[in-house]
């Protein structure tokens, strides 16, 4: 068994701007098999999407032939921060994955995906890892009641100053202790970070569970082919390290790809088919 175009999920990272439906009809039409959901308003805003909601979405996405694999909520663009320095700011944050758990299983989700948050810039480090693992720990513990797990994701240092490379994020693993928490692989993440795939396997093994796979220059997220990240040399060790994860193509809904994402998802298909190991 080889890496396949069958492990690229559906998302709706590029879709926000259109209905939900679109995007599950265009994920079933280029022969998607997964699917990873965002989280964001208007499409599934977590602290407002019901447990029938939620439901409603599986059997419309069954009804296409898709299964969901993945819950990521919007968690960097708006106060949700696990290691908040303010108790209020952080209990809200936990109580919001502790939903989206929920949202998780009524959706026939396998993974719920975390960031570690980002503590003040003149506080010690330690004092904001620790609020973040304290609460990681939580919501693992939670969604693990619910038959979830999680996967946590390195930052960039704009993003966190807790977790930016594979070793931090094992060390924050190793650290939560948490038999259901595994971790993402980002490939902007990992570039910004001066990592290769092989990095993250050395640090993490097959706690490597899901991968963000999106090109960069080398940060943005952006469509194969208007970066200049090597996808070839990224699937083909990928492939050597056994991934046999989902991979998702992490587009944001922004600029040109949110006015017509289809294409640009089309193209990024092209593009791994043709750079997958053993394409001719």
């Amino acid at each position: 068994m080889s890496l396949s175009l069958r492990q690229i999920t559906g998302s709706n990272f590029a879709y926000q701007h259109l209905p939900f439906d679109r995007f599950l009809d265009d994920a079933a039409a280029l022969g998607r098999e997964h699917l990873e959901l965002w989280g964001v308003a208007p499409q599934l805003h977590v602290p407002w999407l019901s447990d029938a909601g939620a439901r409603a979405i599986r059997r419309r996405a069954a009804g296409l032939g898709l299964t969901v694999r993945c819950l990521t909520p919007e968690q960097v663009a708006y106060p949700v921060n696990l290691a908040s320095p303010d108790s209020r700011l952080r209990a809200a944050s936990v109580a919001m994955f502790r939903r989206a758990a929920e949202l998780a299983a009524e959706l026939g989700a396998e993974l719920l995906l975390l960031t570690p948050g980002r503590g003040f810039e003149d506080e010690p480090v330690a004092a904001a890892w620790r609020r973040s693992a304290d609460a990681i720990g939580e919501i693992c513990a939670y969604a693990g009641t619910l038959g979830v797990s999680c996967v946590l994701e390195a930052l960039q240092r704009v993003e966190s100053n807790l977790v930016n490379d594979a070793p931090t994020l094992a060390r924050m693993i190793d650290e939560v202790g948490a038999p259901n928490l595994g971790a993402v692989l980002d490939t902007v993440a990992m570039a910004a970070a001066g990592e290769g795939v092989d990095d993250y396997f050395d640090a993490l093994g097959d706690r490597v569970r899901h991968v963000h796979l999106i090109d960069g220059s080398p940060t943005g997220h952006l469509a194969w082919g208007d970066g200049e990240l090597p996808l070839a040399e990224y699937l083909a060790a990928l492939d050597r390290r056994g991934y046999r994860g989902a991979m998702t193509f992490e587009l944001f809904g922004a600029g040109d790809y949110a006015f017509d994402p289809r294409p640009v998802v089309e193209r990024c298909l092209a593009s791994v088919q043709a750079a997958l190991p053993g394409a001719s």
